[in-house]
């Protein structure tokens, strides 16, 4: 589905600060634009016009908040986690071990951060016009966010998703048919999240006229994965201002997984000017980064796919190779290109989790403050175990809870030998 990025040349502005990013080409420095099929261009340009008149219509502002208030239930809470502070304490040195809080974003309607985006992009399918959307989705929760907003306003959608993720997500792909979406099994490639996208972007280039696609993450042509981190930072503005009205401060370090990266560009952005604030990134160690797994900045270089140049999973010849974590929603061979420029100019490190300590965070988690975390979170939470032995006790450290686990119990007992 790549061509050359053929958006107009147009003059830019240097930024004056990191959250000013991208520039008009939609490039976050070399990584971004629209690599795109032609068919595709008139609409990605309309897309980008129609957002950019929304950005500025207090109407659409209006209606978006009201709904992520009265339908979402937002602001979801801020949540200082005692227990797990204490068990990560006990474990390190003495004076170590940071205050943990969580953006517990897994309360929200539909059980995860995927319904910020999907309310406001469906309400920009409704400003354009639109009567039919498609969704590419891994773990199911980016899918079942998007035939939420589709049964709330009255559209049919098609939902595009790996027939691997179809037999480890089972309860997520009956919620979607509860809510009258059609789910369509993908059995290309590696059956998981990358093909689920490519078989979405075929179905938009064939129905251009009448197709609006929700991206679920912060990848894909521009202007998606900057639409997609606007929806999603109401995560990190509504956590800066919680931060300061509980503690009177803003955190030490913010730590989020990434798959695509949206519930983390999501927590990240509205902070990226707070140079006290340090961030961390959590990819898909997997099995090992010798082995397999979904770590695409600390295992790929730069390549197209999806529409944008960023960071991913690839041979020498540029194939794209196979992704893999025990999570759904983190198997994917690339990342946001907004993530592999803040990686580039260094001003959010980036870390990789297996799936074995996903599992021992998965259940730490709920034994410790009777929480079930998504997978995805899991790897955030490890992560956050391991940040905290370096880190004083007087510190704070925040992690985005951006989904709940009931979708993974499944996956989780199956790797714990348990039979349900």
């Amino acid at each position: 589905m790549n061509s050359l990025d053929t958006s107009p040349a147009q003059p830019t502005a240097r930024p004056n600060t990191l959250r000013q990013q991208p520039d008009a080409r939609g490039h976050f420095g070399q990584f971004g634009g629209r690599f795109v099929a032609e068919t595709l261009m008139p609409l990605i340009l309309d897309l980008e016009r129609e957002y950019r008149a929304a950005q500025a219509d207090p109407a659409f502002q209006a209606e978006f908040d009201d709904l992520l208030e009265h339908y979402v239930g937002r602001p979801s809470p801020l949540y200082y986690a005692e227990r797990l502070t204490e068990a990560l304490r006990a474990s390190a040195e003495p004076g170590m071990g940071p205050q943990v809080w969580f953006k517990r974003d897994e309360l929200n309607h539909t059980g995860a951060h995927k319904i910020n985006n999907c309310i406001g992009q469906i309400l920009l399918a409704r400003r354009m016009g639109k009567t039919r959307i498609i969704a590419e989705t891994g773990a199911g929760q980016h899918g079942v966010a998007t035939a939420t907003v589709c049964a709330r306003f009255g559209l049919p959608c098609v939902i595009y998703m790996g027939a691997r993720d179809i037999e480890r997500q089972q309860p997520n792909v009956f919620r979607m048919k509860l809510l009258g979406a059609e789910v369509r099994a993908v059995s290309s490639g590696a059956a998981t999240l990358k093909d689920a996208m490519n078989e979405g972007l075929r179905d938009w280039v064939a129905n251009v006229h009448d197709t609006f696609y929700i991206i679920g993450t912060a990848a894909g042509p521009h202007p998606y994965p900057e639409l997609v981190r606007d929806f999603q930072s109401v995560i990190g503005r509504e956590a800066r201002a919680q931060m300061l009205e509980r503690t009177g401060r803003l955190p030490d370090v913010l730590v989020a997984a990434i798959g695509g990266g949206s519930n983390a560009i999501g927590l990240f952005h509205p902070f990226l000017d707070d140079a006290d604030v340090a961030m961390l990134g959590v990819e898909a160690a997997g099995e090992g980064l010798d082995a397999k797994h979904a770590a695409s900045l600390a295992g790929g270089f730069p390549g197209v796919l999806h529409g944008n140049k960023t960071y991913l999973l690839q041979d020498e010849d540029g194939q794209i190779a196979e992704a893999h974590s025990i999570s759904a929603g983190l198997d994917y061979p690339g990342i946001g290109p907004e993530h592999a420029w803040l990686r580039d100019i260094g001003r959010v490190e980036y870390t990789a989790v297996t799936d074995t300590e996903a599992l021992d965070a998965f259940q730490l988690l709920c034994r410790t403050e009777g929480i079930i975390p998504a997978l995805e979170p899991s790897h955030a939470i490890a992560a956050v175990a391991r940040k905290a032995r370096e880190m004083r006790q007087d510190q704070v450290i925040l992690a985005n809870l951006c989904g709940r686990g009931d979708k993974d119990i499944f996956t989780v007992a199956h790797a714990l030998g348990v039979a349900i």
